[in-house]
């Protein structure tokens, strides 16, 4: 009983193939397997990242303009230091030339143009410079100005070259105006003349220079002059240089450059 119980209930070996079912028409259609296509983007997606990369981009450019503009405004201070230094160079160069010559005024301020008598610094050429400085309105606005003049050996020459650089400085020519140099855009400047321990004004009595003297008899000599003569007015002891810059410019405020003589033998500050 128990063996044929077992051969009764006895599972079939199932074919090794796939089992085909008959299709007819109470059978269900087969089904086909589902197709999954990629997700994409939505528009309110696309909006905020658009929105973002405009914003990243926006960030960058202020960064970029900001570095761009901290670079002009760096080179426009370092050119300006650049004129200022210059400028400061050649007045203490003027000033260190400086000569004290029988019958000549080395240095002379009359509130509008500072004139210097100098040597040259051609090293084959013995003549004397004047040179003179002054402010004055141009195209580009008041400005510092240089005048120099050509090598001169005689008094005369001097003479008529101290007065040209007087006359440059109120009313010049087209022919002054080939010669000189704009070198700063300044405000205002001033000049004090150190002597007897203080600083004074050029233009008050303890300050002023004598005028110069020049004769018939020594207008044609040549400007070294005969050994033991004595200049008709002295060398300050130092020049005191205010400047005061332009409004707009890279450099403000006011500057303060002193000369000391070096026959002194502190130097020059």
């Amino acid at each position: 009983m128990n063996v044929l119980h077992c051969l009764a209930f006895r599972p079939c070996p199932r074919p090794a193939g796939p089992v085909r079912r008959p299709r007819g028409r109470g059978a269900p259609p087969a089904r086909r397997p589902a197709l999954h296509f990629p997700r994409g983007f939505t528009l309110i997606e696309l909006l905020v990242a658009l929105a973002l990369m405009a914003l990243m981009a926006l960030m960058s450019w202020r960064g970029i303009d900001g570095m761009l503009r901290t670079q002009e405004q760096t080179r426009t201070r370092a050119d300006a230091l650049l004129v200022l230094q210059t400028a400061l160079g050649q007045w203490g160069a003027d000033l260190d030339a400086m000569l004290a010559l029988p019958n000549t005024v080395p240095i002379d301020w009359d509130g509008q143009v500072l004139r210097i008598t100098r040597r040259s610094s051609a090293p084959s050429d013995e003549g004397a410079l004047v040179v003179a400085w002054t402010r004055r309105g141009t195209a580009s606005g008041a400005q510092r100005l240089r005048r120099q003049s050509p090598p001169l050996r005689t008094r005369a020459a001097w003479q008529q070259a101290w007065q040209q650089a007087a006359q440059w400085a109120r009313n010049p020519s087209s022919a002054d105006q080939q010669r000189e140099v704009a070198l700063l855009p300044i405000d205002g400047w001033q000049i004090f003349y150190f002597r007897g321990n203080a600083w004074s004004n050029p233009l008050s009595s303890s300050g002023a220079a004598a005028p110069a003297n020049t004769s018939q008899g020594t207008a044609g000599l040549p400007l070294p002059g005969t050994p033991g003569a004595a200049a008709t007015s002295t060398m300050p002891d130092g020049v005191r240089l205010l400047l005061t810059p332009s409004p707009g410019q890279a450099l403000a405020g006011q500057i303060t450059r002193d000369w000391a003589s070096p026959l002194l033998g502190g130097g020059k500050s």
